[in-house]
């Protein structure tokens, strides 16, 4: 094998660099001779649990060296390696152990000469799909591996002075061809298992200067969370993309992001069969042409197969042909026999061959699909369940698994997705299961796999109770937060949460953990378990605890200002300030829910959306009652009542609240789109809000003469308050509430006209309770209650005009009921229609699990790090990955808003600074956030 068995020729070049120091390529060339020495001259099966580690990296080497066909596994995944031991018998096993010092690498030599018959070309097996445990594996040749490294090194024009970070699995065809056609240049490899969420990554990266970036669609999810596009990376030459379909519209931002900070971005499209590598998009093509993989690689040539049924011109199976393409398969060691049993390579996907010779995937021919970056074969999956006497039928998109199985005795849903997880290595998660009496077929009597989607989409994740597992606790976020990629490191709001989910995740959790610890909504799922494990050693609940909660602050504020708003309004009584009081909760949920790092035109585009979601049903429902009142005109139905001189009736008037909401949410997303505010905003979060207040108190107190004749009703007025909530969100100490609290002490009173002290008190005393008390004493039916009319807060104000009218004569307090019951059923209305028509944007992820070998701290501590920045949020992410939880996805306050303003964010906080300056064991000056 020509790279592995020249690396002596590039000498005192660094090929590796972890966290603990370099090695040379001389110094490489050492370890993988002693390590082939170890191995033997008698040609074996080698069975290796690959991992982004060194010693890995030279047993998978050395093998390559000595002629030893490598079968390369997982190296996270034990029943994988069990599966394949037990189907290919190797010879020898490596794989990571432990001895009394730490972690150590154990090679098990089974036996002294080969069991098998090995063919000569034979020289490394990898999984069809990346996938853990699938008996089918490609077997490529030596010449397979060198000829697509080096075509690869070609078109990417790799250099001796190239760094590349392993930022993919190395059992993984892709991350292998990274490692490959680096080390077939002489280039360096940053060998880390960090996530590129982790900020310990950016910092060997820039420490080490890392030219070069790998990653699948899930990996740029990623980096958009963690502000990439805006982080100053002086030696970044190239990023490359493969692992499935990306979204042409980030292709191209993420093309035009590259040019603007002077590098490349490639789109690459290959699979296993044939090494790593079939096509490339030039980055010069990136922008114009998102949608295309591009041309052969060199020495590679496409044709295009007719498919029937498919009638479009130049449009057909892709079939490729070029020396990198596979032997053939293996599905058991009789196979290892076999010579080449493949000459071209018939990808199953339908292509277009464009006009300017691109080429462009178009669809698939087999029912085989891709989902989390896996390929998965739905047909083994239902053989496998029948097997095991379920009958089944399987079927599958970008991001889940949908299987629909026959009920038996002593088998449901559960065992249903453990069983096929534990076999396709997809996470359980990533499989929706539905049982059904009997399968669904089509009128010829085949399978209806349609039906088979349809059916597990509308999938019924019954509530957890008591006692609930972690897989349960991430099917419940998974159901409300409509997210497939949810995992035990996940969050609610690193999985994009807004105000409606909130209310109903935090009542749902309550039943299983009785109290929420007060951050829940950044903590990882399996830490909100280990609260409750916790909490419940630590004292033995007597029975009349059991039915003892919480409610948070915020969402008590909601269902009682919203009582409040009606009741006064019939009047019931005569309590006024609640709309008040919602317009600081409004601030305050905005700034927890809203504010993020995410890439800024996403966030906004979002959050135009998301006014949108507040302003259409407002409009639809005032349309409706001037149609049938005749109180309103045009002003009103489109929320300008404010903006036009207007007399003091009130009908005029009675949506001053929505009109101020979509202001403030208009004015503020004008003021996000300017950059300059955008970043003083993540530098200084309360400080940004602070001036926020000191401009709210400027229209307070109408120093510019713009309030309308009811002037504490008047937008410029009372902003104010919804600038006060988001300053309280943003203060996270005694003295940031101290002085919010004295601001809201100076200057509510006078807000309101003469003779309404209650109404003052009323605004204090919630604003004040926001402040410092961030969750209530409550019971599971009050929470319950509370939950449905925060949700439905907007709808109840939209519509109880038009209802308490015809009832509070018979009686006042059925008007009020009514009024809320009615304003519920709107909003359930209301929000099923504009999910409909005013769907979420959502890319389509393929997530590959990044699962790092070290966590946060270890991070820190071989980075040489102090102690813990207590400002920085612990990390979690999907994926084993460590994403950085601190600020919050979007969502609109005080409503039900539709779930939809939100990208799945998370706050990009700054690298701590390294100890000294310097990375230990590098050598060179690391860098400074």
């Amino acid at each position: 094998m020509g790279f592995a068995r020249d690396l002596s020729v590039y000498d005192d070049r660094v090929a590796l660099i972890t966290e603990n120091g370099e090695l040379s390529y001389r110094d490489l060339a050492t370890r993988v001779t002693a390590a082939a020495e170890r191995l033997g001259t008698a040609r074996r099966l080698v069975l290796l649990a690959g991992a982004n580690r060194v010693d890995s990296l030279v047993f998978y080497l050395a093998a390559l060296t000595a002629g030893h066909p490598l079968l390369l596994t997982p190296g996270d995944n034990d029943t994988a390696l069990r599966s394949l031991v037990g189907r290919y018998d190797p010879d020898v096993v490596i794989r990571p152990g432990t001895d009394g010092e730490g972690t150590t690498w154990i090679v098990d030599e089974r036996r002294e000469t080969t069991a098998h018959t090995l063919h000569p070309d034979l020289a490394l097996l990898l999984s069809t799909s990346g996938s853990t445990g699938s008996p089918k594996l490609v077997r490529l040749s030596h010449d397979n591996l060198q000829a697509n490294a080096e075509s690869i090194a070609t078109y990417l024009n790799i250099k001796d002075s190239d760094r590349a970070a392993t930022t993919l699995p190395m059992h993984y065809c892709y991350g292998l061809s990274v490692i490959n056609s680096h080390l077939s240049r002489g280039a360096g490899l940053i060998v880390t298992g960090l996530s590129v969420t982790d900020a310990c990554f950016w910092d060997l990266f820039r420490a080490t200067g890392g030219t070069a970036l790998a990653g699948v669609p899930y990996t740029f999810d990623l980096l958009d969370r963690v502000g990439f596009e805006s982080m100053e990376l002086p030696h970044l030459r190239y990023v490359t993309q493969a692992g499935g379909r990306m979204a042409p519209e980030r292709v191209a931002r993420y093309a035009a992001s590259g040019r603007r900070a002077g590098w490349e971005l490639f789109v690459m499209y290959g699979q296993t069969e044939a090494t790593a590598r079939m096509a490339y998009l030039p980055p010069a093509l990136a922008p114009e042409r998102p949608h295309a993989v591009g041309m052969p690689i060199p020495g590679g040539s496409f044709r295009l197969q007719p498919v029937d049924g498919i009638d479009e011109p130049d449009t057909g199976e892709l079939v490729y042909s070029g020396p990198n393409v596979m032997l053939g398969y293996a599905e058991g060691s009789a196979d290892l026999a076999l010579g080449r049993t493949v000459e071209e390579l018939h990808t199953g996907d339908i292509a277009r061959r464009a006009p300017d010779g691109l080429y462009e995937i178009v669809g698939r021919r087999s029912r085989f699909t891709k989902i989390l970056g896996l390929r998965i074969d739905p047909q083994r999956i239902e053989a496998i369940l029948e097997q095991q006497g379920i009958p089944a039928y399987c079927a599958g998109d970008d991001d889940a698994l949908a299987v629909l199985a026959v009920g038996t005795e002593g088998v449901d849903a559960a065992h249903v997705r453990h069983v096929v997880a534990d076999h396709c290595g997809l996470p359980p998660r990533a499989i929706r299961v539905r049982m059904e009496p009997e399968l669904p077929r089509l009128a010829s009597g085949k399978p209806d796999y349609e039906a088979v989607r349809r059916l597990a989409r509308e999938e019924v994740v019954p509530p957890p109770r008591p006692g609930a597992t972690v897989a349960d606790l991430c099917a419940l976020y998974a159901l409300i937060l409509d997210q497939a990629d949810v995992t035990e490191d996940s969050s609610f709001v690193g999985l994009g949460g807004d105000s409606l989910s909130y209310v109903e995740m935090s009542l749902r959790l309550e039943q299983v953990l009785g109290t929420l610890p007060a951050n829940w909504h950044t903590t990882p799922i399996r830490e909100l378990l280990d609260h409750r494990t916790q909490r419940h050693s630590a004292r033995t609940p007597r029975p009349w605890h059991r039915s003892l909660r919480t409610l948070e602050t915020g969402i008590a504020l909601r269902a009682i200002g919203i009582v409040l708003v009606v009741g006064s309004h019939i009047p019931v009584f005569a309590i006024q300030g609640g709309a008040h009081v919602l317009l600081g909760v409004a601030g305050f949920n905005f700034a927890r829910f809203h504010l993020s790092a995410h890439e800024r035109r996403d966030r906004l585009r979002r959050l135009w959306r998301g006014i949108a979601r507040i302003a259409v049903p407002s409009m639809v429902w005032i349309t409706f009652a001037l149609l049938m009142t005749r109180e309103y005109d045009l002003a009103n139905i489109v929320l300008a009542n404010s903006l036009f001189d207007q007399d003091g009736s009130d009908p005029e008037w009675r949506y001053w609240f929505v009109e101020a909401l979509v202001y403030f949410l208009t004015g503020l997303a004008v003021l996000l789109a300017i950059p300059l505010l955008d970043r003083a905003e993540r530098r200084s979060p309360f400080g940004f809000a602070l001036a926020l207040v000191g401009l709210g108190l400027v229209g307070r107190y109408d120093l510019w003469d713009l309030a309308h004749i009811r002037y504490h009703l008047s937008p410029t007025v009372v902003f104010f308050l919804f600038a006060l909530g988001w300053a309280a969100a943003r203060a996270h100490t005694a003295a940031q509430r101290l002085l919010l609290t004295a601001v809201l002490l100076v200057t509510v009173p006078g807000l309101f006209p003469e003779g309404q002290p209650l109404r003052t008190s009323i605004v204090v005393a919630g604003l004040t309770l926001l402040l410092w008390v961030p969750a209530l004493p409550s019971v599971s039916p009050l929470n319950r209650l509370a939950g449905i009319l925060a949700g439905s807060s907007l709808y109840i104000y939209l519509t109880h005009f038009h209802v308490y009218p015809y009832l509070r004569d018979h009686s006042p307090v059925l008007a009020l009921l009514v009024s809320l019951a009615f304003g519920v059923g709107y909003g359930a209305v209301a929000t099923r229609l504009t999910n409909r028509f005013l769907p979420p944007t959502r890319d389509r992820r393929e997530l590959l699990r990044l699962r790092p070998d070290a966590n946060s701290r270890i991070c820190r501590e071989r980075l040489g790090r102090g102690r813990p920045n207590p400002a920085r949020p612990r990390r979690a992410s999907p994926g084993g990955g460590a994403a950085v939880h601190a600020a919050l996805a979007a969502s609109e306050p005080l409503t039900s808003l539709q779930q939809e303003l939100q990208p799945p964010l998370h706050r990009v906080w700054p690298a701590g600074r390294v100890k000294g300056g310097r990375v230990p064991h590098l050598g060179r000056p690391a860098h400074r956030a």
